[in-house]
């Protein structure tokens, strides 16, 4: 059971501000878009949730029934996707799933050889990373983030390098897995968020 908290959030670059007096709670278990055109701070927004970028002014607070969650410890109840994001292309697709999940714990104890069936990668478990196309990359991004086992999962233009039979499975990936948790999703594509029950223009914010 997590809740998000942003208070009076803003985010700053030099002289340009990204979003200003952002305030918004985001429920344990709910679904939340993050929409606007490109450049607009989508994805700056999504940093800040995820702790990669600090805000310039406010605070963003992750609570459970337990109580507020320090901010060193954040990093725990969080999984995400995002084209900035590299894989370790150097390593073979076993060796990357085997790497990320000595880190997170997967979703329901799920095996490797069942996220690889899911991902619809089997044949290419011993294949170095650096020999997948676009597509099978972003597979394996979305399926590390949604196999693992967190109350908050974060997706930044989550379809992107996905053809159409791609786009339907990641729909169809979100539906079976998303399991009551909360997610985020960062886009201007409404195929890739039009399940979600919120959403949140960040170019109100200017």
């Amino acid at each position: 059971m997590l809740k998000i908290h942003l208070q009076e959030v803003s985010k700053r670059f030099q002289y340009e501000w990204i979003f200003k007096n952002l305030n918004l709670t985001i429920l344990s278990g709910s679904s939340l878009a993050i929409i606007g055109g490109n450049g607009s701070g989508k994805s700056t927004l999504l940093k800040c949730l995820s702790g990669v970028v600090p805000v310039t002014s406010g605070k963003i607070i992750f609570s459970t029934p337990e109580g507020e969650i320090p901010e060193s410890e954040k990093y725990k109840s969080i999984s995400i996707t995002a084209p900035y994001l590299e894989l370790p292309e150097e390593l073979t697709l076993q060796e990357v799933i085997d790497f990320h999940f000595k880190f997170k714990r997967p979703l329901g104890e799920i095996s490797s050889h069942e996220l690889l069936r899911i991902l619809y990668l089997e044949p290419h478990a011993h294949k170095p990373v650096s020999q997948f196309s676009s597509g099978m990359k972003q597979r394996l991004k979305l399926g590390l983030a949604l196999f693992s086992d967190v109350p908050l999962i974060l997706l930044d233009e989550p379809t992107s390098n996905l053809d159409k039979k791609g786009i339907a499975w990641y729909l169809e990936l979100i539906q079976n897995y998303q399991n009551q948790r909360t997610l985020i999703v960062c886009s201007n594509e409404p195929r890739e968020y039009e399940f979600c029950e919120q959403s949140l223009s960040i170019e109100d914010y200017k």
